[in-house]
Order: structure tokens, then sequence, then C-alpha cells
């Protein structure tokens, strides 16, 4: 296995979001891609990572692997990678080496770790909305809703997605109406709530794409999206914050 990556972000980023959630993952990988799909440990929240092969100068995989690694040992040599870097991932001797070429040629060698036997399976969802809109505008948005409380409602409409959140002296509100920046599709008023805790670090997929998809329903998961035409794709499933009080 040789894989030869030219624009190190790619998973650089990726990588240094997943990290926030979960801390060891196994890497599928085969002849069209590197797949994660791991939840969090306290199960509120699943991350589905996918890097295809395009997205390579040199893939070269002879058969499919399972690799599994700690996140924050991969997480702390892909930051020492240089924007200019090429990232080269193999497996020698039952560990993961990776060099990073550019001024200096550095290498890296991971020891890898006993995978978790139970696969995790991607949910079959339906939803009852879908909003396309900018990354930057619900990063934004959720920072707003960060200064008031620990929950966030979304609320789409026909007309709008309106993001907000109330504690218990203060409340914030941010409304995109629906344009071309914010696509909205539902046939009814639906409204959601979900941890500000996660959604603060699912927000940062916008280091990677210029828009997100979002889908929810009333009391169910959201699912994020923040895709990267033929290359990658990284998404989010987390589950609704249902309150009593």
């Amino acid at each position: 296995m040789k894989l030869v990556l030219a624009e190190p972000r790619l998973l650089k980023d990726s990588i240094s979001i997943i990290s926030e959630l979960v801390n060891e993952v196994t890497f599928k990988i085969d002849k069209d891609k590197i797949e994660i799909v791991a939840m969090d440990p306290a199960n509120v929240a699943m991350v589905v990572f996918k890097l295809l092969s395009s997205a390579f100068v040199e893939y070269d995989v002879k058969e499919s692997e399972d690799v599994a690694v700690n996140l924050d040992n991969l997480n702390q040599v892909l930051k020492r990678a240089k924007p200019s870097d090429t990232v080269t991932i193999e497996l020698v001797e039952n560990k993961l080496k990776i060099t990073l070429r550019g001024e200096s040629t550095r290498t890296f060698s991971l020891s890898l770790i006993d995978a978790d036997e139970s696969e995790q399976k991607i949910p079959e969802l339906k939803f009852d909305t879908k909003v396309e809109m900018l990354s930057i505008a619900l990063t934004e948005a959720i920072d707003d809703m960060d200064i008031v409380a620990e929950s966030v409602a979304l609320m789409a409409e026909a007309s709008k997605l309106t993001i907000q959140s109330e504690g218990r002296f203060n409340t914030a509100r941010v409304e995109l109406p629906k344009n071309d920046n914010t696509v909205i599709t539902t046939k009814d008023k639906v409204s959601a709530k979900y941890s500000i805790e996660y959604l603060k670090k699912i927000v940062k997929g916008s280091k990677l794409a210029e828009t997100v998809v979002l889908n929810f329903g009333k009391e169910y998961p959201l699912r994020a999206d923040y895709k990267i035409m033929d290359r990658l794709m990284l998404s989010f499933i987390l589950a609704p914050r249902v309150d009593n009080d």
C-alpha cells in the first residue's frame, strides 16, 4: 500500500476535526477510498469520512486493509505537514509510515492499535428538512449561540432558517432568509434542538468546504455534510437534545 497526497490539508484538517470527537479509529482502505465510520465515546455523534482515490496523486492499494490508529498521535504528525508538502502513507512492518516531503524529508512511524471488533453501521435516516447553506454562516451562527446556552434550536420553514438559543436569562437568534446562499427544502415548519458542545466541533468542517448540507427533523438526528467534489466527504450525525424542562 502506498498513498501519496499533494494537498495535505484534505487529510490534516479532516483528522484534526475528527480527533475532537473520537480518540481511536479504523481506516478502511480499499481501491476506491479511505473511509472512517466512528462513534464518539458518549454515543451522541457519529462521524463518517471518505477521502477518495481521486484526491491522491498516487493511490496504490493491492488489497483492502483495516488500519486502526490513535488519532491524537496521527494528528500530531499531520500538524507537521506544510501546505506545500506531499504526504506519503505506507504500511511497513505493521506500522503506519508517514513521510512528509518538502524542503526536507521527514519520516514518522506510528504503531497500529487493536481495532474495535464491532463495526459501526451508518443509520438509515429519512429527513423532513434539508438546508444547503454557506458553511461560514453556520459557524458564525453557532458562535453566536454559544454566548447564551448549551443547546441550539434549528427551525426551518419555507422562507427562512432560524437558529436560536435560549438561556435562563438571555436569548440569541439568527435568521437566514431563503436565497441563493440558503436553499431550504421542507414541507412544514420543523424545529429540533441539538447540543452546542457538539455543534461547535461539527462546524469546524467549514475549514474544508464552502457549503454545508443540513438534514434534520423534529426530535430527530441532525446530519451535516461537508463535501469537496470528487475528493472528500466529511459527515456528522448528531442525536437530538430533548429537554425535560
